[in-house]
């Protein structure tokens, strides 16, 4: 009978696989993972590198590499292995019997992050609701303890299984959070109605993990958001106006960043958030104007928005960080005269002005009594 290693100690070290399978972006999503272990409190003590044509069904990687991953293990002492890959749950059980140690996957990884950065309320609820259906998948093959009988008292039928009796709670549990969101999703419904009757512009700031957007949020709403140089530091979506000096008002909600293979748990789980974006008349996707990866990450965060059904509003790119690169302050506009792009630095103060301008002449254009009428 085999139990899963528990991981002992405030901040563990860890063991990081990463496999080529043959992808465009393997050594800037390797990079992505380790920045994703440090934003989770673990300490990356080796990486280990491989190269497959494919998957092995049993371990994810070959007999050879799982070997190599233990003899790392046990020279390092690490507690835990972290894949840059989503794993079966057999493979986590397969992996954890032959390396005698905790086996996390990216999706498990960034759950994680998602636990410790949670806040609000609302918040906490689309947290938990995302892990109870990354979870739900483990019950089927998972943990041999949990095909056990045990005396539940008051728990459990006659004959009733612990899997059985764990697959009833986890299902009673997400009703309740789903119930609980739907409530949330109703509100934010309430105040999107009153917004549109009172002629206020909606904008939604999106983008890659990182890319600035709670900087750049606080520095046009001068609100207090929680912002750091790691990834995921926000979580809440947090609304505020911004101070355009036009007629109309326009209000800015900050979103939870987006990143490659973002797992499908956390976007529905977090629907009652994202419909902020849904709803918007605009969004502003905040690029890191001094990544030399950030075309794949507009289309990482495309992508996202064409799943929850976003991928039809129209957007202004915002190219942030340009005090790192050799870009000035500027707006770039399409050609029909509409803006397109605008190159700030938010940290640095670069081009705020303009993307407020900017923004002051949305919102002006969008209630003139013409646009109004058209409408």
């Amino acid at each position: 009978m085999f139990e899963r290693p528990v991981s002992r100690g405030a901040s563990p070290g860890a063991v990081l696989v990463g496999l080529d399978l043959g992808e465009d972006d393997y050594a800037e999503s390797l990079s992505e993972l380790q920045l994703l272990a440090a934003s989770a409190g673990v300490q990356a003590q080796d990486i280990v590198r491989g190269r497959r044509d494919r998957p092995d069904p049993a371990l994810y990687a070959g007999k050879g590499k799982v070997e190599q991953i233990a003899d790392v293990v046990a020279n390092t002492k690490a507690q835990i292995v972290i894949f840059n890959h989503e794993l079966s749950p057999v493979q986590e059980r397969n992996l954890e019997k032959r390396l005698q140690c905790r086996v996390v996957d990216r999706t498990s990884l960034i759950l994680d992050i998602f636990a410790q950065r949670a806040r609000s309320h609302e918040g906490k609820l689309q947290v938990e609701l995302a892990q109870l259906d990354h979870l739900a998948t483990r019950l089927v093959r998972g943990w041999t303890h949990l095909e056990r009988q045990k005396g539940g008292i008051g728990m459990r039928g006659p004959g009733e299984t612990q899997l059985e009796t764990d697959r009833r709670l986890l299902a009673k549990r997400v009703k309740v959070l789903k119930e609980k969101l739907a409530k949330v999703q109703a509100q934010r419904a309430v105040q999107r109605r009153s917004r549109q009757r009172a002629h206020v512009l909606s904008a939604s700031l999106v983008g890659y993990t990182n890319a600035g957007k709670s900087t750049l949020f606080n520095v046009l709403t001068r609100g207090g958001v929680y912002a750091a140089d790691q990834l995921f530091a926000t979580l809440d979506t947090t609304t505020r106006k911004v101070h355009t000096g036009a007629d109309a008002a326009v209000i800015l909600s900050d979103t939870v960043g987006f990143i490659r293979r973002l797992p499908h748990t956390l976007v529905a789980a977090f629907r009652a958030t994202l419909e902020e974006t849904v709803h918007a008349d605009v969004l502003l996707h905040v690029v890191d104007a001094a990544s030399s990866d950030h075309d794949a990450q507009i289309a990482a965060v495309n992508a996202v928005l064409k799943d929850i059904g976003a991928d039809t509003i129209p957007q202004i790119l915002v190219y942030n960080k340009i005090d790192l690169t050799a870009h000035k302050p500027r707006v770039d506009v399409d050609e029909y005269g509409k803006i397109s792009r605008v190159w700030i630095s938010a940290a640095k103060g670069q081009g705020i002005d303009l993307l407020r301008n900017s923004l002051g002449d949305l919102a002006d254009a969008a209630f003139q009594p013409d646009s109004v009428a058209a409408a």
